[in-house]
Formats: C-alpha cells, sequence, structure tokens
C-alpha cells in the first residue's frame, strides 16, 4: 500500500487525456467549505503526508506495478507521464504546495492549501494527489476541531468555577480511541490533533507521531489505571482487596491513579469502599485517586460520585464560590462523552456548585472516530490554469442544484484582514501578504514545523 500513483481514485488514473491541450500547470486548492459543524478550523496534517507520502520517491517497480494493475483494471495509464517523472525528477512529484502554518486557526471558506505542478508537461498531477492529500488533511483537521471546541466548552467551565484554569486544562480531556479507530495510521493522526489541544493521552501511535512528523519529545501524559478485567478477575467478594491493591501498587509522592468502580454497583463502591473501609487509607496517600464511572446516565452519574466524594472526603470552597473536592480524590468520565454531552454536564456541575477542578473527560470513538469528510465539507477544487502563451484563466464551479458546493475561481491567496484570515484572488494583492507559504517543493520540505510552535499557534 506504498506505491503513491495507486493511492488515488481510480477514474484520475484516466485524467492525463482530458484537460485542455493548451493546459500547461493546473492549480487546485483545498478548503474546508462552510458547514453545520464549526465556523472556524483548525488546520493540521500536512507535514506527516509531505515526509509519508511524497518524500518517498517513486520508482520503476512503482511504475511497472500501476502499469500492470490499471491495465487489468481497465483503466488508461499515463506510461509516458510517470516515467518523466522516475527520469527526469528522481521519482519526486514536480509539484509546489503553498500551505497555511498547522495549527492555525481559520474560518470555513478558507483555502487551507494550494497546489501546483512545476512541470508544465503534467498539469494532470495536482488534482491526481487529490485523492491522498485531501484524506491526510481532512481527518486531523477535524479531530482537532473537535477537541479544540470541546476545550473551549472546558475552558469556559473552569473560568467560571476555577481558581486554576491554565493549570487545570491540559488535561481536562483524554484521549482514550485508538481501539475505536479504523487503523493505527488513523490513530496516530487523530491522536497528534487532539494532543495540539490536550495533553492527556492513551494513544501512543499519537505520541509517537508528534515525535516523529513534528519532532516533540513528549506530547502528551497518562497514568496507572484500572480497567474492568483486572478489578473482575478478584471476583465481587474481593472488590476492596482490589481497590486497595491499585492503591498500594501505586503509592508515591504526587501519584495519581484512576480506578473503574462500577464493575458491581458504583454507588456501593463509593460510599462504602472508597469513602469507607479504605477512606483513611485514600487519605493518607501522597497522590491522588480518580474514580471512574463507566456506565449508566453519562450526566447524572458522575455528578452523583462527586456529590458522595464531597459527602465522605469533604474539601473547600474556592475564591470564585465552588466546591473543590479534598485532592486525594476527583472523578473522571469517559463513557458517553461527546461535545454535547461535555457542555451539559460542566453545566451540570456549575448548577450544583461544583468546580470543574473536580473532574476530568475522557473521550473515545467519540473523539477519534465519529468524524468523516463531510463534518467540515473539505473539498479541493481545481480554481486555475495556465496556458501555452503563459496567461492565467480562472476554472470553477457553479452548480445550480446546490449554490454550496460552487467552488472558487483563480489562484488563491489568504490574507489578515480585522484580525481575521479571508480568502482573496492572488492577482488582487501583494504577493508578500499571502499567508500561504511555499512548504514543498519538487520533492524538498521547505518549512519543517515544530510541535510547540503548533500548540501556540492554536492558541493565538
Amino acid at each position: 500500500m506504498t506505491n503513491l500513483i495507486l493511492a488515488t481514485d481510480s477514474y484520475k488514473q484516466s485524467h492525463f487525456l482530458q484537460y485542455p491541450p493548451e493546459a500547461r500547470i493546473i492549480s487546485a486548492y483545498a478548503e474546508a467549505r462552510l458547514n453545520d459543524f464549526s465556523d472556524d478550523v483548525l488546520f493540521l496534517g500536512l507535514q506527516p503526508f509531505l515526509i509519508d507520502y511524497l518524500g518517498k520517491p517513486v520508482t520503476v517497480a512503482d511504475v511497472d506495478e500501476a502499469e500492470a494493475i490499471c491495465t487489468a483494471h481497465g483503466v488508461p495509464f499515463n506510461r509516458e507521464g510517470w516515467d518523466a517523472i522516475v527520469a527526469d525528477h528522481g521519482g519526486y512529484l514536480p509539484i509546489e504546495i503553498k500551505a497555511l502554518p498547522e495549527g492555525t486557526i481559520a474560518r470555513a471558506g478558507v483555502p487551507l492549501l494550494q497546489v501546483e505542478n512545476t512541470d508544465e508537461r503534467m498539469p494532470w498531477l495536482p488534482t491526481f494527489i487529490e485523492t491522498a492529500l485531501l484524506r491526510a488533511i481532512w481527518y486531523p483537521t477535524t479531530v482537532g476541531t473537535l477537541s479544540w471546541k470541546c476545550k473551549a466548552i472546558i475552558r469556559a467551565g473552569l473560568e467560571k468555577s476555577s481558581d486554576d484554569v491554565a493549570g487545570q486544562l491540559p488535561f481536562k480531556l483524554h484521549d482514550f480511541g485508538a481501539r475505536g479507530v479504523s487503523s493505527g495510521e488513523s490513530a496516530a493522526l487523530g491522536g497528534i490533533a487532539h494532543l495540539v489541544n490536550f495533553m492527556g493521552s492513551d494513544t501512543l501511535e499519537g505520541i509517537m507521531a508528534a515525535r516523529r512528523y513534528y519532532g516533540a519529545d513528549m506530547a502528551g501524559f497518562s497514568i496507572p489505571a484500572a480497567e474492568h478485567s483486572t478489578m473482575t478477575s478478584w471476583g465481587r467478594e474481593r472488590e476492596k482487596a482490589a481497590y486497595e491493591n491499585m492503591l498500594d501498587a501505586f503509592d508515591g509522592e504526587g501519584r495519581i491513579v484512576a480506578v473503574v468502580s462500577d464493575s458491581y454497583d458504583l454507588d456501593a463502591a463509593v460510599a462504602d469502599i472508597w469513602g469507607g473501609t479504605l477512606r483513611e487509607k485514600v487519605l493518607n496517600r501522597k497522590g491522588t485517586l480518580v474514580v471512574r464511572p463507566d456506565s449508566g446516565d453519562p450526566i447524572e452519574t458522575p455528578l452523583r460520585t462527586v456529590k458522595t466524594l464531597w459527602e465522605k472526603f469533604g474539601g473547600t470552597t474556592n475564591s470564585k464560590g465552588y466546591r473543590v473536592l479534598d485532592p486525594h480524590v476527583r472523578v473522571i468520565q469517559g463513557d458517553g462523552m461527546n461535545i454535547g454531552s461535555i457542555a451539559r454536564l460542566v453545566d451540570r456541575m456549575i448548577e450544583e456548585g461544583f468546580a470543574i477542578d473536580n473532574i476530568a473527560f475522557g473521550m473515545g470513538g467519540g473523539l477519534l472516530q465519529q468524524v468523516n469528510r463531510d463534518t467540515l465539507r473539505f473539498a479541493m477544487k481545481a480554481n486555475a490554469l495556465r496556458d501555452a502563451g503563459g496567461q492565467w484563466r480562472d476554472v470553477a464551479k457553479k452548480p445550480a442544484t446546490d449554490p454550496t458546493k460552487g467552488s472558487k475561481a483563480g489562484r488563491q491567496a489568504v490574507i489578515r484582514e480585522n484580525g481575521k484570515l479571508v480568502a482573496v484572488r492572488l492577482d488582487a494583492i501583494d504577493p508578500a501578504q499571502d499567508q500561504l507559504k511555499s512548504v514543498w517543493r519538487n520533492g524538498e520540505l521547505l518549512i519543517r514545523q515544530g510541535f510547540d510552535e503548533i500548540r501556540n499557534r492554536s492558541e493565538a
């Protein structure tokens, strides 16, 4: 699955025969069109694609394989074009990609990148890579945008109820999505996207991808945590012993341990074991016990758990008038969490007088899998053609049946206007104003972005 020539839709193999004969250069751009999910998007994911896909040269063996497949598959094959790429360009695609810096928050409808061929013999090339390129960016951009929107909700709750917004926020939403995605690559790209916004993750593919593609030494953190298999293997009659073992095995200065507590009877476990027979042991630890409900109503169940812990362990009232549990106990809610239920749980906590300090949130499939290309209405469209005489002419579509699917005409630029990024025609501005910068040309990565700068940019 590493042959770039075959990382496209079958019908694109015939497109080299379809462009007008005067075409020399085609320009194409990618954007998240106006959509119902988010007015703004967090752009991410181009650099991994450049490194892993465009950074690997096409070989004669790739061309031979692709020709055999396409011939048997029933579609034309551009042998002459691909032979020229291998012979004249060392196998690297003769294209230039200009893009916004990753981590940029851009309004929907603003081009995130633009592609042109640099060899006039190959005007078919920019749109040929649409499938692989669009797939590379729509997913991490959508996950990153979802995580970013969750961050805004949680931040607002902390700002209303917490004395420590900056210290709390980075660890308030934890990624548990690795098992729920379609592939390890999805876990890596989605995991990276979440880590732009938060520092809590159990998706090791995302940690490693942030290290490989963006130079992050350690982008996220986790803690020892129980699952039902480790708790129920003790048997119901030894539920207390299972919990006590967790406290003993992971004791230490500042050590946090999370324990799923709904294997049998959550309310009894919280009131009678954690807040009863093990109460003193919990209070005598140097670290924090995080109780995890994992069933029941995703809003009222964790709220009830917080209330019970308050009754059993007490706490303090902060300067904003909200209750904060004793630092030895906290709650994490992962079951049933999505952007809507997180917002409702934040509101209910505040309604009941509890600071958001008391709870953390987890998301699995809802974070990394329950998105698709249409969530942000991603598209890549040709927007200009340069002919044999060197003249640019507009290329665009404007379907009468759905005006929202109309595309932009003319080579695009992005400028900052009144503090917002907006799309304009490149020929209407001084090119120095353009926020789309060349990041890739003819096999060379021109700008390598670090993870910290991407995180900082997303906060700007």
